[in-house]
C-alpha cells in the first residue's frame, strides 16, 4: 500500500547514513565494548521525532544493551519456530546467542531481494558495530522506516520522494528509507519492524540467527539440526564460510616493518567463530603472562612486555596511575580476526592493549588522558583516538623500543 500522507509530508527528516570505509582497525573480544574495522559515519541533521510513520510504529529503543554477537548460522523455516525449539537451540552448547526473525524475499525489479522484520531493540546486537551502536538506525526502523544495507542498496531502487517499493505488484508495499547502515553480511538487504513485516504477509517468527562465539559453528549445525527437523535450513554465515577457508588448512602471515620481530613465522587455522588457532609452537615462544603496573597481570607478545611495562611505569611516575581503571582492561593477546574480514587483529600477535573501555567506545573521542597518550606514543604504541574512525581504547605497538 501507498503512504499517501507520508508523501505529503513534508518533515520525514533526512535520511541516516552509516557507511564502511576501508582503515584498518581493531575489534574488542567478545563480552567488552564494540570495536571492529574503521568506519566513517555521516549522520545529517534529523526530526526532533524519529517516528515517520506512527501507524507502523513500535515501541522506541533506548541505548543499547548487552553483548554484541556475531551472525554465525541462519535458520530458516517455511513456518513459525515454535517457542520451544528456540529455547531447545538457545540451551545448546557452543550457542551464544539467538535472535528470532522473520525473513522473506521479495521481487524487486526482476531481483529476488532478502528482507527481515525484528525486534529493534534486541536484533541490533547482531547488527555491525556501525549500526549496532547507533540509536537512530534502530528508532527509525522502530518509527516505521526501512534500513537498508549500503552494500545492496543498488538493488532497492530509491524514488524521488524517499520510498522503496517492496514487492513487484501495483500493490506493494512502499516504506520510507530512513538509514543506510550496514547489516550482517548474507543475511538480508533490508531491515523493517515487525509491524510492517505483518502488513506484507512475511511468517512470523520463521528464521532464527544463531551466535557461537566459543565454538565453531560447523560444531553445532547437526544438534540444531536435530531439533528444528530435516525439513528446516541450517546455513552458516560466518566468515570462514563465506570466505571458503578450509579451517584444517594451515593459513601463514607475513608481517614486515618495525614490529616483524614480535611476530615471526605466525602460522595458524581459521575457526568458524571470527577467532584463530595459531600454531601452540608459535604461541610457546611468543606469548608470556607478565605482571606489569596498574594492570597487574596481563598475557602479551613477549618483544611488547617490556615497553608496556615502561610505559605504565612512566604513568605511575608521573602520578597518572588513576586515570587507568585497571578493571576496565580488555585485554592484549586474543587470536581472532577483525570482525567480519579475514583480516588478522593485531591482538592475534598480542600486541595491543584495550584500557578504559567503558568512557572510550569505538567511533568517539573517548575520555582517555592525552598525556597517558602522549606516554604511550613515547614507548612506541600508536593511539587507536588518532584513526579516522576512533578507536580510543586501542594501543599498539608500532615499532620496537627497548627501555635502557
Amino acid at each position: 500500500m501507498r503512504l499517501v500522507s507520508l508523501r505529503a509530508t513534508a518533515a520525514i527528516g533526512a535520511v541516516l547514513v552509516v557507511t564502511l570505509a576501508a582503515c584498518a582497525g581493531e575489534p574488542s573480544k567478545p563480552g567488552s565494548p564494540s570495536s571492529s574495522p574503521s568506519a566513517e559515519v555521516s549522520e545529517s541533521a534529523a526530526d526532533e521525532s524519529p517516528v515517520a510513520d506512527p501507524s507502523h510504529a513500535v515501541d522506541m529503543p533506548g541505548k543499547r544493551e548487552g553483548t554484541l554477537h556475531s551472525t554465525d548460522l541462519l535458520i530458516l523455516s517455511e513456518e513459525t519456530l515454535s517457542a520451544g525449539d528456540v529455547k531447545k537451540v538457545r540451551g545448546l552448547d557452543g550457542v551464544s546467542g539467538v535472535e528470532q526473525i522473520s525473513l522473506a524475499q521479495v521481487s524487486v525489479q526482476g531481483r529476488l531481494v532478502k528482507v527481515v522484520a525484528v525486534d529493534p531493540s534486541s536484533y541490533r546486537n547482531f547488527a555491525p558495530f556501525q549500526s549496532a551502536d547507533s540509536d537512530e538506525v534502530w528508532q527509525r526502523v522502530a518509527g516505521g522506516e526501512v534500513a537498508i544495507d549500503p552494500e545492496r542498496q543498488d538493488d532497492l531502487p530509491v524514488d524521488k520522494d524517499g520510498f522503496v517499493t517492496l514487492g513487484s505488484s501495483k500493490d506493494a508495499t512502499s516504506v520510507h528509507v530512513g538509514a543506510y547502515a550496514p547489516q550482517p553480511p548474507g543475511l538480508a538487504s533490508a531491515v523493517v519492524n515487525h509491524k510492517w513485516g505483518e502488513e506484507m504477509g512475511m511468517e512470523k517468527g520463521n528464521a532464527l540467527i544463531v551466535s557461537t562465539a566459543a565454538i565453531a559453528p560447523n560444531r553445532v549445525v547437526k544438534p540444531i539440526q536435530e531439533i528444528v527437523g530435516e525439513d528446516t535450513s541450517v546455513q552458516r554465515l560466518d566468515v570462514v564460510a563465506r570466505a571458503g577457508l578450509d579451517p584444517n588448512a594451515p593459513q601463514q602471515a607475513h608481517v614486515v616493518g618495525t614490529v616483524a620481530e614480535a611476530v615471526g613465522n605466525y602460522t595458524y587455522r581459521a575457526n568458524g567463530d571470527g577467532t584463530i588457532t595459531p600454531a601452540a609452537s608459535w604461541v610457546s615462544s611468543h606469548i608470556v603472562t607478565a605482571q606489569v603496573p596498574i594492570l597487574g597481570s596481563v598475557t602479551c607478545n613477549k618483544v611488547m612486555v617490556p615497553q608496556l611495562r615502561a610505559a605504565l611505569q612512566e604513568i605511575v611516575d608521573r602520578g597518572l596511575a588513576k586515570t587507568i581503571d585497571p578493571k576496565q582492561y580488555a585485554g592484549c593477546y586474543y587470536p581472532r580476526f577483525i570482525a567480519n574480514s579475514t583480516q588478522l587483529s593485531n591482538h592475534a600477535f598480542g600486541t595491543a592493549v584495550d584500557l578504559n573501555t567503558a568512557g572510550n567506545q569505538r567511533g568517539t573521542v573517548g575520555e582517555m588522558d592525552r598525556t597517558v597518550v602522549s606516554i604511550f606514543e613515547r614507548w612506541g604504541f600508536t593511539w587507536g583516538g588518532n584513526w579516522r574512525w576512533t578507536d580510543p581504547m586501542h594501543f599498539e605497538m608500532n615499532r620496537i623500543v627497548k627501555p635502557g
